[in-house]
């Protein structure tokens, strides 16, 4: 029988991001435990979501089918890479994301903060995830293109703010994101 992996902070916040991005919900069963709970903290009224989902699916449906159903092109950045920074068992990092929404064209930006709590015992998943919407700003679909390049450019999936700031293009309604990102640099 092979000997049981552990999986990593980094290869579980990886995985997430492929499920979420690419609407892969069959992939948070990877990511979450069965009686996960996921916190939605939002601070802005350009997006919402349920305040607390409890268990594996109903994230899924949550993070990856119904925000599929709405949202295409995404790409999601953790500011902070989990291995150097997870400490007895959680982590909590910046992150960035740029999207289009499917039916519109417009192009969102948001940024904000993850939490994750990971299990103690196998199988060692995330059995508690915060993640706080702090900034999303809605810009017009004539600004896909930019948008889209820029963060298409940005080192998957983990990118320094620095280098996310130093590359954005000159949008003025991306100030707010910039700005938040910029702050623990």
């Amino acid at each position: 029988m092979p000997e049981y992996s552990r999986p990593t902070a980094e290869s579980l916040v990886r995985t997430y991001i492929q499920a979420k991005d690419e609407n892969r919900p069959h992939l948070m069963t990877r990511v979450f435990a069965a009686d996960a709970v996921l916190e939605m903290v939002v601070n802005t009224g350009a997006i919402s979501f349920p305040a607390v989902s409890t268990g594996v699916e109903a994230i899924a449906d949550t993070l990856s089918r119904k925000f599929g159903q709405t949202y295409e092109n995404v790409y999601t950045f953790c500011l902070q890479r989990p291995d150097a920074h997870v400490r007895g068992g959680h982590f909590s990092c910046d992150w960035l994301v740029g999207m289009s929404e499917k039916e519109s064209g417009n192009v969102r930006v948001g940024c904000g903060r993850y939490d994750w709590h990971f299990q103690a015992q196998a199988p060692f998943l995330v059995e508690r995830l915060k993640i706080t919407i702090d900034e999303m700003q809605i810009l017009p679909a004539h600004r896909l293109q930019e948008v889209i390049d820029w963060v298409d450019s940005l080192p998957r999936h983990w990118c320094d703010s620095r280098t996310a700031i130093d590359t954005a293009p000159c949008i003025d309604a991306l100030a707010p994101v910039l700005d938040y990102i910029a702050r623990n640099r």
